[in-house]
């Protein structure tokens, strides 16, 4: 079968600003390869051969820069028109040309990372017959998503969007991950912003059109930096990173994960739960731990950075402590013996002086 993706790029990552001001979600790095290359291989591992992305403007010009490989796949832009967001079923529905209405097709959002077999999801889409299947995923917390209660046969009994902590009916929340026949298009409404969450899932529990496939695999929504930094920990646990690296006096405490071009200074000490992006510099005597430092990032000497994310071209001066929760944008600058308190948030390219705290 001639498998089709539609991946929906469309949010805001208002959560994750200010890293977001800078790069759509989808293109964060995760242990130094963007999430939409991590989502590329993955379908293309399932047999897919055509993907959609429904993005707005911006997002596809960043993108298209970014030159992810492919891994094969040939892959086509939706884009939403320009100040009218779609939201999920208006973006699905712009892609109906594209997908057309021959077979079933998978649709995901862009910003989760999941190893879920989407061979053995479509079969059992088409064992069920139905509109309609979503990949459940269990978790602590489910007020943040759309959770779900099912029958024994796998059929969605009720759609809860984002209830709050008191009536939450379970802990099996929509792990935004679909497969949809066809005639899930009859169900959108065109032309105008639609939920699939809120308006159409409802509908097709009424009619007993809609089924689950529970995921009991590795699962991350990376809406939040917590949940971001989270991530990135246990892919260095599953895969142990890099420990390779050799410098005069450099102690490396695993699992970390360095990316090319990579300079570490005599004395630094790095790690663990720490990733480098390509062509970061840090100086002497530099302490790093639980931090993801991305590309082109420079870290002078005796600097701390502890529990944090710093962004693409940042500057940290001489003696600056990036404490616990601290986040720095794009090609910000921070000059010498600044101490930033716990859970400071930089704007991108913005300058920070000792003052400044």
């Amino acid at each position: 079968m001639h498998l089709k993706a539609v991946i929906l790029a469309g949010g805001f990552a208002t959560r994750l600003r200010p890293l977001s001001c800078t790069r759509p979600k989808i293109l964060f790095p995760i242990v130094n390869k963007p999430l939409l290359q991590w989502t590329y291989e993955r379908l293309a591992k399932n047999n897919v051969k055509d993907v959609i992305l429904a993005v707005f403007y911006q997002t596809e010009v960043h993108i298209k820069q970014h030159r992810i490989p492919r891994c094969g796949l040939q892959v086509y832009f939706s884009r939403d028109p320009l100040r009218k967001p779609l939201g999920t079923g208006g973006a699905i529905k712009r892609t109906e040309k594209h997908v057309g209405h021959d077979s079933p097709f998978l649709a995901l959002n862009g910003d989760t990372f999941a190893d879920i077999d989407y061979s053995k999801m479509l079969n059992q889409h088409e064992k069920n017959k139905c509109t309609a299947t979503i990949a459940l995923h269990e978790v602590q917390d489910p007020s943040r998503y759309g959770v779900t209660t099912l029958a024994r046969d796998n059929r969605i009994k009720g759609f809860f969007e984002k209830p709050s902590s008191r009536r939450t009916p379970g802990n099996l929340i929509n792990a935004g991950t679909y497969v949809f026949s066809p005639r899930i298009f009859k169900y959108i409404p065109e032309g105008r912003t639609v939920s699939i969450e809120r308006e159409v899932f409802p509908k097709l529990v009424e009619e007993h059109e809609l089924y689950g496939y529970v995921h009991r695999g590795l699962w991350t929504d990376i809406g939040k930096p917590e949940d971001y930094k989270e991530l990135n920990r246990t892919l260095l646990d599953k895969d142990g990173g890099r420990l390779d690296y050799k410098g005069e006096g450099v102690i490396i405490k695993g699992p970390v994960d360095f990316d090319k071009d990579v300079r570490i200074g005599r004395g630094s000490i790095i790690g663990p739960y720490t990733v480098l992006g390509h062509n970061v510099t840090i100086g002497n005597f530099v302490d790093i731990e639980n931090s993801i430092l991305l590309p082109g990032t420079d870290v002078s000497d005796h600097a701390q950075v502890h529990n944090a994310i710093i962004g693409e071209g940042v500057y940290i001066g001489k003696k600056v402590n990036v404490r616990e929760g601290c986040i720095v944008g794009d090609h910000a600058r921070v000059e010498d013996n600044v101490s930033f308190p716990g859970g400071a948030s930089i704007c991108p390219a913005k300058e920070v002086s000792e003052e400044g705290f």
